[in-house]
């Protein structure tokens, strides 16, 4: 129960010292000793929330499965589908800290509403896009809105409930159904797509949408800040433009080279976009980012904990189904069922992570955690020369770390800071969590491509290396191991039977996935390192 509350204040908009983060904590006087009984007004609105925070959950983790899919029915790249996620992350991560000033200023059930409307409709939109641009476009809106229907929802169940026992029933309730959503989500892509098709993976959340839409109308209070601060607006817009042009020179350099012109300027602009964010956020007067927060340790510590959990375990989330799909020969609906033993187990460690800072501290707890996911991540590279049974247990143990982490770096990030700078440092702990991802989409879809075209110069020295060679280890990346086939047995005729060109090419992908699991079990383990050094020998942190 505690974890929900405490998660309240990560999420809350950051608006300076009368941010939401306040409306979290327990009130005094009557309202602190009344009895906890939820009005019936409550309960739908814990049903409107509960039903916003499944539609986030499942679209994070029910649309990788659909990628191989996606990639051969809209005749996409490799590098569109990697977009198709990257631009939902990167949307998210532009409006999380705006929403929560314009929520405080012109009322968080309003911006709550609207959120909803423009999750249904791009949800729609995605649905009925008929090529990988329009779908990435769609998914574009599809994040700015989800991220700000989790701004909003957060901040809604902070103000509604301020009973402590009901604010904690409250977020029990959305944290647990926000876990079923990203833990059944690929099985629910699976499912959907092999009972009907992969637009109704999206349409989904559109029909959800309404009920939601039409709960939270009924049921949600109106709350506002008198004391808002403005909109960041420099601060936002330079911070994804850095973001942005960042994921852009690593995705785009994969193809062109990172040397090219394109990728040289996506990567000049990052960085301008960049320095110019660290000055605007220098003389703001109501700045997105506060750096003097990197200063406390315990803060610090947990920041690279958050990242760790982004460096590996979320960005595997999206090329897990290709390995599934692709590497082993499973339907959409097995993969999403193989999916569940890297997901479910996010579920059930939390309250034993819990534990574990309690008993000895965040600065052992958070490291533990991300060890046992790069654990996990070595053993998936070792199973993964074997079948599919054999990669299971590293995606069980992966999946543990991840839930052994991920309450420890809530609780850690926000209670080693003042409540009156706790919406700055969620905001800061936030961003960098959907920055981190974007960026570890992108790097993870390197070196797929990168072990993919290894191999295949390792098996074939008769391939010719240049564009044609780099487009020839996309295909095979994203799963089109068919035409792959068919374009090698042309490029080198006479090398090996053309029917073994297909276990090649499934060999090369296989390869690929052992490069970006040995890549994810390193850098958890790098950045587990880098936060026991930052946050030994501090005090726990108090709960709040």
């Amino acid at each position: 129960m505690q974890a929900r509350e405490n998660l309240a204040a990560k999420l809350a908009p950051a608006t300076g010292p009368t941010s939401a983060p306040q409306d979290a904590y327990p009130p005094t006087g009557p309202a602190a000793t009344a009895p906890a009984v939820f009005s019936s007004r409550d309960r739908l609105a814990v049903l409107a929330v509960c039903l916003a925070a499944l539609m986030f959950g499942l679209e994070i983790s029910s649309v990788p499965v659909i990628l191989p899919i996606l990639e051969h029915t809209l005749q996409g790249s490799f590098t569109g589908m990697q977009w198709i996620m990257n631009g939902y992350t990167i949307a998210c991560t532009a409006v999380l800290m705006a929403t929560g000033a314009l929520a405080d200023r012109y009322g968080r059930k309003r911006v709550f509403l609207y959120s909803i409307v423009l999750f249904g409709v791009s949800s729609l939109l995605c649905g009925l896009a008929w090529t990988t641009p329009l779908l990435i476009a769609a998914r574009v809106l599809q994040g700015a809105s989800g991220g700000a229907m989790l701004i909003c929802l957060v901040a809604v169940l902070s103000r509604q409930f301020s009973h402590p026992g009901m604010r904690a029933k409250a977020f029990s309730a959305w944290g647990i159904i926000f876990g079923i959503g990203l833990g059944f989500g690929p099985l629910v892509g699976g499912v959907i797509v092999t009972l009907s098709n992969w637009r109704w993976v999206f349409w989904v959340h559109a029909v959800i949408a309404v009920a939601t839409w039409l709960l939270a109308a009924a049921s949600v209070q109106e709350s506002r800040d008198p004391h808002a601060g403005k909109l960041d607006v420099a601060g936002t817009v330079t911070l994804s433009l850095a973001v942005l042009g960042l994921a852009y020179f690593v995705t785009q350099g994969a193809d062109g080279g990172f040397g090219s012109a394109s990728a040289l300027a996506a990567l000049a602009v990052s960085g301008i976009s960049f320095g110019a964010f660290i000055l605007a956020e220098a003389r703001a007067a109501h700045p997105m980012f506060d750096f003097s927060v990197f200063r406390v340790r315990n803060f610090s510590g947990a920041l690279l904990g958050s990242a760790g959990m982004n460096f590996s375990f979320w960005p595997m989330v999206i090329y897990l189904p290709i390995y599934f799909q692709s590497a082993l020969g499973q339907d959409a609906a097995h993969a999403g069922a193989a999916l569940l033993a890297y997901t479910l187990p996010t579920l059930v460690f939390p309250p034993l992570g819990e534990r574990l800072a309690l008993r000895y501290r965040p600065g052992v707890a958070i490291p533990t955690g991300m060890f046992v996911i790069g654990l996990g991540f070595i053993l998936m590279r070792i199973g993964s020369e074997m079948q599919w049974l054999t990669v299971l247990p590293g995606c069980l143990v992966a999946g543990a770390g991840l839930g052994l982490t991920n309450t420890p770096v809530t609780n850690t990030s926000t209670g080693s800071v003042s409540s009156a700078r706790a919406g700055m440092a969620s905001g800061i702990d936030m961003s960098a969590r959907m920055i981190s991802l974007a960026m570890n989409i992108a790097m993870m879809g390197f070196l797929l491509v990168a072990g993919v075209a290894h191999y295949l110069r390792s098996a074939l020295p008769a391939l010719a290396a240049g564009d044609a060679s780099r487009a020839l280890a996309n295909r095979i990346a994203s799963g089109n191991l068919q035409e792959a086939a068919a374009t090698l047995s042309a490029a080198v005729p006479g090398a090996m039977p053309s029917a073994m060109f297909d276990s090649l090419a499934r060999a090369a992908l296989a390869h690929g996935f052992g490069w970006i699991m040995l890549y994810g079990g390193i850098a958890a383990w790098v950045l587990a390192l880098a936060s026991y050094l930052t946050m030994r020998n501090t005090p726990a942190v108090a709960s709040h």
